[in-house]
């Protein structure tokens, strides 16, 4: 998806370079806080937008879970031992605390999800490029 057509999708807007997290993803992601900490509540939210082939590390939620609520252009998600999951806007997944999982967008589209997360994230490795690049949307 272009992005011209993705910006009508992502109704919460772009946000800023998520450069605090740039070194857990291959690629541009952006971040939108929408609620944070320093609003008296044990939940972040967020708006987080990847550039065409922008995905994130794998990682773990501790004491705690995620929530993805898809707003815009397509993306992945994938547990690990699992097949990856093509996603689109209406989409959720539900994120137990202790599974290994990541996301980011297709190769061709942007992708945004508002994310709902407690607890802390383990950073684990990297998507190779070989494994993101057999992912197949048939």
């Amino acid at each position: 998806m272009a992005n011209e057509k993705f910006d009508t999708q992502n109704v919460f807007g772009q946000g800023d370079k998520n450069d605090a997290y740039a070194q857990y993803f291959i690629g541009q992601s952006y971040l939108k806080n929408l609620v944070s900490a320093d609003d008296n509540v044990n939940v972040n939210v967020g708006n987080v937008t990847f550039e065409p082939g922008c995905r994130n590390d794998w990682h773990i939620h501790h004491n705690g879970y995620q929530i993805l609520l898809v707003t815009g252009g397509e993306g992945w998600y994938q547990e690990d031992g699992k097949p990856a999951q093509l996603l689109h806007p209406g989409d959720v997944v539900t994120i137990h605390d202790g599974v290994k999982h990541w996301h980011g967008a297709t190769k061709d589209s942007w992708f945004s999800h508002v994310a709902i997360t407690t607890g802390t994230s383990e950073w684990l490795e990297p998507i190779s490029d070989a494994a993101y690049d057999a992912l197949s949307k048939d």
